[in-house]
């Protein structure tokens, strides 16, 4: 296997700085006088929206400030293409056995991104696991985005530690795997791992390190050059219900409906939820039904459907587990709701890529 290539050259470099890029000509290198290096591990599935999200800012720095601020290299299991969801194939600089070898030799890259799509309980081999691991004990930044954030927490890295995951794996990931702090945010920066959603959620987060290793200048001359004002705070939620969205939104229906988002288990009473958002119960009915046209218990049942739909989809959680994690009090109860909702019984929902829930995250559910 031939050594990993660098993306040395500068595709399109201007003669000359435009005026109002001048200040970028003065950004200082890392310590070292060399690039900030990224190792980009693509997984099969991966979204190619994703990586030219990560790749076109990086490039667009380098352009921009006339400098190789930014190296990386894609790297796959074997060296080979990988193939995206959407079928086409991405060629790659390395391999494992590659990474391995650089890593041994000192050659340690600045961040490691994990970048996966659907279907990544197939792809967390031994040999995945291990490098991951050895990428964080040489002192690189690993980041998960789009799922690769099961790829961490599969690799026993994301114990304590805040994350957030694309909202459909939500449910799965807290459920499958214990001690895990996951929000439902863009991305999210705990020490040095960084989790984020994927998508175009990838671009907000390479910005950010644009930002943090080189400036604001250069982070919106980024922006600017993209055509958009500025990139989006990794707090952000990924998706907020599609009737908050409308200009005029009440911020008490927001936090309201994010009462309910944190209390799917064990679901509030409405007025529990009216007294602490600091309205009465028949405000946050009206609000419900300008906003969203139902009922306040109408929406709190359809979130807890969708996370009872997300973890029928990807794990192997035993029913009445699921019923019991989304707040029904049987699994009769949870059939017959599910029956009504979608048409169809939880054994009808169940996904082709499942993963088994652990022992100790079990013992801890029926504890």
């Amino acid at each position: 296997m031939n050594a990993p290539t660098k993306n040395t050259s500068l595709v399109g470099m201007p003669h000359a700085v435009p005026g109002d890029l001048r200040e970028l000509d003065e950004i200082p290198l890392k310590t070292g006088n060399r690039p900030y290096e990224l190792a980009v591990f693509l997984v099969p599935g991966f979204s190619q929206v994703c990586l030219s999200s990560m790749i076109e800012p990086l490039r667009l720095a380098n352009y921009l400030s006339t400098r190789n601020l930014f190296r990386w290299r894609l790297v796959s299991l074997t060296g080979k293409a990988v193939e995206c969801a959407s079928g086409i194939s991405i060629g790659v600089n390395s391999d494992i056995e590659s990474e391995r070898r650089g890593l041994d030799a000192g050659g340690i890259p600045d961040a490691a991104i994990i970048c996966s799509g659907d279907g990544i309980e197939d792809h967390c081999s031994a040999a995945v696991m291990a490098l991951l691991r050895l990428y964080a004990r040489r002192g690189a930044w690993l980041y998960g985005v789009g799922t690769g954030t099961w790829l961490l927490a599969k690799s026993r890295l994301l114990a304590g530690v805040r994350c957030t995951i694309h909202w459909p794996k939500i449910a799965a990931l807290s459920e499958t795997f214990d001690r895990l702090r996951i929000d439902d945010a863009l991305f999210v920066r705990d020490g040095p791992i960084v989790t984020c959603a994927g998508g175009f959620a990838a671009f907000d987060m390479v910005v950010d390190i644009i930002e943090r290793e080189f400036g604001s200048n250069l982070a919106r001359a980024v922006c600017r050059h993209l055509t958009t004002d500025d990139r989006r705070d990794g707090a952000i939620s990924q998706a907020a219900p599609p009737g908050l969205r409308l200009a005029g939104t009440s911020d008490k229906l927001i936090r309201a409906v994010r009462l309910m988002e944190r209390n799917l288990e064990e679901p509030l009473l409405l007025e529990e939820i009216a007294r602490t958002v600091m309205v009465s119960r028949r405000q946050i009915e009206r609000l419900f039904h300008r906003y969203l046209s139902m009922t306040p218990h109408r929406y709190y049942l359809s979130l807890r459907l969708a996370r009872a739909r997300q973890l029928l989809n990807s794990t192997n959680l035993p029913i009445l587990d699921i019923a019991i994690a989304c707040g029904f009090e049987s699994s009769s109860h949870f059939a017959k709701t599910c029956q009504e909702y979608f048409g169809k019984p939880p054994s009808a929902l169940r996904g082709s890529h499942r993963e088994p829930l652990s022992s100790h995250a079990r013992e801890q559910r029926r504890s």
